[in-house]
């Protein structure tokens, strides 16, 4: 990995950010979402049912902790738990069609939000920001590249012999 490639993914890591708590922040101003982690839950469900260790292993969060976002959200009316009849031991959450409402209104509103922040840029900005967003699609849709291991391990510190 070259230092380019670092650069580039440090400036991701830090704008991604801050383009979600913009977001976060105007969805709750406008009363859409009682958590910005609900966006993405309710995403990724009307895409696929899941089960609870399925999407706790997604967000990188416990069992526990989406435990709690999906009790919210089912008490909101977003999704519910069902028990498929061959294994009760196992609890699929699936959207419902209230839940799938509520991502197309969020997506339309954070979508508006995103439009009036880019507006300001000039054509051939829009279409360079257009261009490289194409690029991260492209990674990050197709899996990790070749020869990549398969989970990200924080650097160990240094020790001075």
């Amino acid at each position: 990995m070259n230092r380019q490639s670092r650069d580039v993914a440090r400036e991701i890591l830090k704008i991604i950010p801050l383009v979600m708590r913009t977001v976060a922040a105007e969805l709750r101003a406008a009363g859409e979402l009682p958590a910005p982690a609900h966006f993405g839950l309710l995403t990724m469900l009307s895409a696929q049912p899941r089960t609870l260790s399925e999407l706790a292993n997604l967000q990188g969060v416990s069992l526990p902790t989406m435990s709690n976002s999906i009790s919210a959200m089912v008490q909101r009316g977003w999704v519910r738990r069902t028990a498929p009849p061959n294994d009760r031991r196992v609890v699929i959450i699936e959207v419902t069609p209230t839940g799938k409402a509520a991502v197309e209104r969020v997506g339309r509103a954070a979508e508006a939000h995103l439009a009036v922040m880019l507006g300001p840029l000039d054509g051939i900005s829009k279409r360079r920001l257009q261009a490289g967003l194409a690029v991260l699609r492209k990674i990050f849709s197709d899996g990790p590249p070749p020869g990549r291991p398969p989970r990200l391990r924080a650097a160990k510190p240094r020790t001075s012999p």
